[in-house]
């Protein structure tokens, strides 16, 4: 792998840091990363990730830019309001790094469609702001058993988690079943504070580049927790993985996103309601 001259000095401060280096920075553009969301934690994960020369972004969002994103949503702006998200970021993307390959998906992430996309990828960024779209995600990936980062934000609180396969619990070991959107608020209900996206989505880019690293992820098989009216942050361990998961147990029962298709009543990508940040205690 050879790098352009505009790589050589782009890429300069990875060059001479420990655990990149030259070799590092060849297995991070060698990498290709599915982000599900162009919104809150989409933005600054795409941000990152195309800053830091990630070969390959697949985008998949099937929403519009509206005025009331850009308070969090950085990686759009008031003139491409109306403008669908996926599209709309590709233009930040390369105007920040034009050596990015980035692949645009202008639909919701579906069952029909969910397995079929995460297989084309090395890892998934989960940027979707509802539980049924955070199932999917899950599932999609235990089934093919690819990593994925999640990220939830609601108010003043965040929180990440990594999947590594056939090695941590995934997110359906936590939380075993879909919430009824009713019982959950979203954000258009209970607010999000503008920075928090910034904050969670930036620790999931940094998980992504850990993985594609080949270094231990932070948070696998950990849950992440930051309060930031406090300033307060925990961490979770779960156990690996939960014997009652119907996707990645002994017994499971999920064995295709489209067989299971009518539990993801609520699978509208980035769409419906919010995901809380609070893990179960």
């Amino acid at each position: 792998m050879v790098f352009s001259k505009d790589e050589l000095e782009r890429y300069t401060r990875h060059f001479v840091l420990q655990d990149v280096g030259v070799a590092g920075q060849k297995k991070i553009k060698a990498g290709s990363v599915l982000v599900v969301g162009a919104g809150g934690l989409g933005s600054p994960v795409l941000l990152y990730l195309a800053a830091a020369g990630v070969g390959k972004i697949g985008i998949i969002d099937g929403d519009q830019v509206d005025c009331s994103n850009l308070q969090r949503q950085v990686i759009h702006s008031t003139s491409r309001i109306g403008e669908n998200k996926a599209r709309s970021a590709e233009q930040t993307i390369h105007a920040l790094n034009p050596n990015v390959e980035v692949i645009v998906y202008e639909d919701m992430f579906r069952p029909e469609i969910a397995q079929e996309l995460v297989e084309q990828y090395d890892i998934v960024v989960d940027g979707v702001d509802n539980f049924a779209g955070k199932f999917l995600i899950n599932d999609a990936c235990v089934l093919e058993k690819k990593p994925f980062v999640h990220g939830g934000i609601l108010g003043w609180k965040g929180q990440v988690f990594t999947y590594i396969p056939d090695k941590t619990c995934c997110y359906r070991c936590i939380y075993e079943e879909i919430p009824k959107g009713e019982s959950i608020p979203n954000c258009s209900q209970a607010g999000v504070i503008g920075a928090l996206p910034g904050i969670i989505g930036s620790m999931q880019a940094l998980e992504v580049l850990r993985c594609l690293l080949a270094l231990e992820p932070l948070y696998a098989g950990k849950m992440y927790i930051f309060d930031g009216m406090t300033g307060n942050s925990r961490i979770v361990p779960f156990p690996t993985p939960a014997k009652h998961c119907k996707v990645c147990g002994p017994k499971a029962q999920i064995h295709s996103v489209i067989e299971n298709q009518k539990n993801y009543d609520m699978a509208q990508g980035v769409k419906g309601h919010n995901a809380n940040a609070c893990a179960r205690k």
